[in-house]
């Protein structure tokens, strides 16, 4: 529809009519995914979210939660992200998470429209080449042959 000068009237624009909301959870999974996409992250999430997940996931049926290690506040315009970060071992942290930043900044501002004020990021922990041996032997020594 055009007003009388012939320009087009916004509030006649179908796209513009209505109201979206995006869920914080929506949110929280667009973040754990564009942050695990990035070089030298090991896991998100802090100790405790880790166990707990960890043993969640040994359950018949169980899946890894993308939403580990995230926490989100979101406006009508605008969110706030929280990351729990594992990092490799011999990684520049620095670097890593101003990756991770980048990341999660842009999947999430391109797929939600939303402006991301801040991501913070908290790593809790280095993973060590040798964890994942350690932990097999240990999960092994207790098992019924």
């Amino acid at each position: 529809m055009t007003d009388p000068s012939g320009s087009r009237n916004p509030a006649a624009d179908p796209a513009a009519r209505g109201k979206t909301t995006i869920a914080d959870g929506v949110v929280v999974k667009i973040a754990g995914m564009a942050a695990r996409e990035v070089d030298g992250v090991h896991a998100l999430g802090g100790g405790l979210a880790r166990t707990v997940g960890a043993v969640r996931d040994r359950v018949p049926g169980g899946r890894s939660s993308v939403t580990r290690g995230v926490k989100v506040e979101v406006g009508e315009r605008q969110s706030a992200i929280d990351l729990e970060l594992v990092v490799e071992y011999g990684v520049a942290i620095s670097d890593v998470a101003g990756e991770v930043r980048e990341n999660v900044v842009e999947a999430v501002e391109r797929m939600t429209g939303l402006e991301v004020v801040e991501v913070n990021i908290a790593v809790d922990d280095v993973h060590l080449p040798d964890d994942e041996e350690d932990s097999e032997e240990s999960s092994s020594e207790g098992r019924v042959r």
